[in-house]
């Protein structure tokens, strides 16, 4: 096994923070991070930004030109293995070898089918010290978008909710404007913008009429919304088919009902219908297949509950109100009756900390 410095500890802490920075503008693409650094000296960095830009060790190799440093002889430390094919762009190992590159440091192998470990082969048979490995559980943390897009064709599912210290999300009524205050509700718009897509049901968009735009938070593109709508009873002129990319998902095949938001812009999306509504599965494969990597869930209990159920969700954000909203009111998840708490869903805490006056959980689902 490889044994690597303080140093290599150092600047791959550096590259992974130039990947958390640009996941968000990337995808479908890593937002990958590399620095080229030479007699302990950075001379360049750069991150994959763009679909069709350059990636991550090209910027970094302009980077260095500009400050009129040659890269020959540097080491190079990517979050992720330099590609080997020709996609968009030409491939970064072969660019890696022509600038003479002296080393490489990969935080992990990319698992996509056309690198998976042939970056990394191309550097060494051209003589070039290339490993991985180095920080690895952060650079999956950091990328697991993407990673759960190529490894498990679904996008990486977050379910964000907000509710009242005795977990209720709205009243009987359905009136939920505001649980919390200012200040979680813009910690919310960094999480769409984070997101390539946001899901709802057509009962949240029937009662709230939502948009679901990133507001406040500078980004490059609006995340997709998607609305699941099995009945198509949804009407065509709600915000939410508007001011953006939108996808409607049914198990209405009839093209007639389908015409009135076609001619909104709507792209419209017919899955086979499972357990009362459109396919989950089917629809997070779908997801992926047009390149969403993180996926944000802002529904009701219906469909939040349906999602877990499933096993479809991957972490949960939670934001708590001091205040309380009586037993009749609407809780987070619908979830049957359980006879033994052997049988309940466990979640592990991964961060509590205070946003404004209310108090945001973020959590993993634990699996078998």
């Amino acid at each position: 096994m490889s044994s690597f410095s303080p140093d290599d500890y150092r600047y791959m802490q550096q590259a992974l923070r130039l990947a958390e920075a640009a996941t968000r503008r990337a995808a479908p693409n890593p937002g990958v991070g590399c620095v080229l650094v030479r007699d302990g000296q950075v001379i360049g960095e750069g991150a994959t930004l763009q679909v069709g830009g350059d990636h991550a060790e090209i910027q970094a190799i302009k980077d260095c030109l500009a400050h009129e440093e040659s890269p020959r002889g540097a080491t190079a430390y990517v979050t992720l293995e330099p590609c080997s094919h020709h996609g968009r762009t030409p491939p970064c190992a072969e660019r890696l070898i022509k600038e003479g590159i002296a080393r490489v440091v990969a935080a992990m192998v990319d698992p996509y089918h056309e690198v998976a470990g042939r970056g990394l082969a191309m550097l060494r048979e051209a003589g070039i010290d290339a490993e991985a490995g180095l920080m690895e559980a952060e650079a999956r943390r950091i990328h697991r978008g993407f990673l759960s897009r190529v490894e498990r064709k679904r996008p990486w599912v977050t379910l964000k909710a907000a509710a009242t210290l005795d977990g209720k999300t709205a009243l009987l009524n359905g009136k939920s404007q505001w649980i919390t205050g200012p200040a979680a509700r813009h910690d919310v718009q960094k999480l769409r913008a984070a997101s390539c897509a946001i899901l709802t049901g057509s009962g949240t968009v029937l009662v709230d009429n939502p948009q679901l735009t990133v507001r406040d938070v500078e980004l490059p593109r609006q995340p997709l919304r998607v609305v699941l709508d099995s009945r198509l009873v949804t009407p065509p002129d709600r915000r939410i088919f508007s001011g953006g990319a939108t996808m409607l998902v049914t198990s209405v095949h009839d093209e007639a009902r389908h015409r009135p938001y076609v001619e909104r812009g709507v792209q419209m999306l017919v899955l086979a219908e499972q357990t009362g509504h459109a396919d989950l599965h089917q629809l997070l494969e779908k997801l992926a297949e047009q390149g969403v990597n993180h996926l944000m869930v802002e529904a009701g209990a219906g469909l939040n509950g349906a999602l877990v159920r499933a096993g479809l969700v991957d972490e949960a954000v939670l934001y708590l109100a001091p205040s309380l909203a009586g037993t009749a009111a609407q809780g987070l998840f619908a979830w049957p009756a359980l006879e033994d708490l052997a049988d309940k869903q466990q979640l592990r805490i991964q961060d509590v900390r205070m946003v404004g006056a209310d108090i945001r959980i973020a959590m993993t689902f634990d699996r078998p």
